[in-house]
């Protein structure tokens, strides 16, 4: 049985824009948080059908030694062109959603105020549906390809081509219902998390 009414919000932003630091401050404040990134890694486990899917489509090169997925080689080849990524896609997706919204019903029956998918590629993968409010952390595109480069210690161009993967940044504003402006300090960030969490919590338009 339901307990009350959860508030689903979903939360998701462009490559290094800050999403993952919403996530964080969003769970300090008391949401429950379900990581899409977190379930990504469980569905492709050593033995698990995800990872075999994965070797049959892109090759024994994406293993590790010790048998776990290499991300970076499996980024590599997947993140090259459009096909490639949406096979990648086309893979994991069912899994991920399958899992996500088992949680996310748990969630709601355990009475959670506010629950948050998190989700790299929600609009992409059409997620919006499942939830109440849709929040785009977002930043200029030159901040964030310096914070990918910095933090991944991948090349330019590499996280260029990731950026090119995903929906335009344009596309995604016009389907936002809060959009998080990431360009200054993180304590500005964290000021807007705050007031846009507060305003919910109090039921506000």
């Amino acid at each position: 049985m339901i307990r009350n009414k959860t508030t689903v919000i979903g939360l998701t932003g462009s490559m290094a824009a800050g999403k993952s630091t919403v996530s964080h401050r969003l769970a300090e404040l008391g949401a429950h948080v379900i990581d899409a990134d977190l379930v990504a890694r469980q569905v492709v486990l050593p033995g698990t059908a995800g990872l075999r899917a994965l070797v049959e489509r892109f090759g024994p090169q994406i293993l590790r030694p010790d048998g776990g997925l290499d991300r970076p080689a499996l980024a590599a080849l997947a993140f090259g062109d459009a096909k490639s990524l949406a096979e990648l896609n086309a893979i994991l997706h069912p899994s991920i959603r399958t899992e996500m919204e088992a949680r996310l019903r748990e969630a709601k029956t355990t009475g959670e105020t506010v629950a948050v998918l998190d989700v790299p590629l929600l609009l992409e993968s059409g997620w919006q549906h499942l939830c109440d409010e849709v929040w785009l952390v977002t930043a200029p595109e030159e901040i964030r390809l310096a914070r990918a480069v910095a933090r991944s210690g991948i090349s330019r161009e590499a996280a260029q081509a990731r950026m090119r993967a995903q929906m335009p940044e344009a596309q995604k504003r016009a389907l936002a219902d809060v959009i998080l402006e990431n360009e200054g300090s993180l304590a500005e960030l964290l000021a807007r998390v705050d007031a846009q969490y507060k305003r919910l919590r109090k039921g506000a338009p």
